[in-house]
């Protein structure tokens, strides 16, 4: 598996239990949805970064 296929996996699992913790809380502002907010931050800016690099 690629780094850039790994990195789409690891961002929509981060996605899809970030979704269901919003589902479960009902709270954006809990402390665990927005830890796994910045985690789908970092992702997606990881992701982007590889992009880029590869222009």
């Amino acid at each position: 598996m690629s780094k850039e296929e790994l990195l789409l996996e690891k961002i929509e699992e981060v996605r899809d239990l970030m979704n269901q913790l919003i589902r479960e809380k009902q709270e954006l502002l809990d402390q665990n949805v927005i830890q796994l907010s910045q985690r789908l931050d970092n992702l997606l800016n990881e992701y982007n970064d590889f992009l880029r690099q590869d222009d």
